[in-house]
């Protein structure tokens, strides 16, 4: 979190410039299995995503608008993720931008997804507040299969 940067535009004293991802990787040996070494492992990933951008609203320039522009990007290739997976499409563009990478595993396979979002009450940012719950209710369809997987051999 130290490297997360915040800077000040004309609708938020305090916007942040990145996302933020926290990783938690939990392992469990398996007392009595069957397998020399079984263990259960587990990843919890935490996501803040930075809010998407209208650069005319926020009055940003140079830097800064280089930054939304990429954070909006981002954004943008998170939802087309988001989409193909609702849709169940043969192909997943994961690879469109690194957060999708990143988060490859926590959108697909097995994983378990929780969104929160955080709406703005000014009537001022409606237009935001809904692009950002229409988005959750996307990311809502999103369906996994929650499991266990025993991870077998060596550690």
């Amino acid at each position: 979190l130290s490297r997360r940067v915040v800077r000040a535009h004309a609708m938020n004293s305090d916007s942040s410039r990145s996302h933020a991802l926290l990783t938690i990787y939990v392992s469990s040996a398996i007392d009595g299995s069957p397998y020399d070494s079984a263990a259960v492992d587990a990843k919890i990933t935490f996501v803040d995503l930075a809010g998407s951008e209208r650069l005319k609203r926020t009055e940003t320039s140079c830097e800064r608008t280089r930054e939304a522009i990429e954070i909006n990007r981002s954004l943008s290739a998170l939802g087309d993720v988001v989409e193909s997976i609702v849709q169940r499409r043969r192909h997943i563009p994961y690879r469109n931008h690194k957060l999708t990478q990143l988060l490859q595993d926590s959108l697909g396979g097995s994983a378990k997804v929780l969104v929160f979002v955080n709406c703005s009450p000014a009537s001022a940012s409606a237009q935001e507040t809904t692009a950002a719950l229409k988005f959750a209710s996307r990311a809502q369809r999103v369906t996994n299969s929650p499991g266990t997987r025993i991870a077998q051999g060596a550690r």
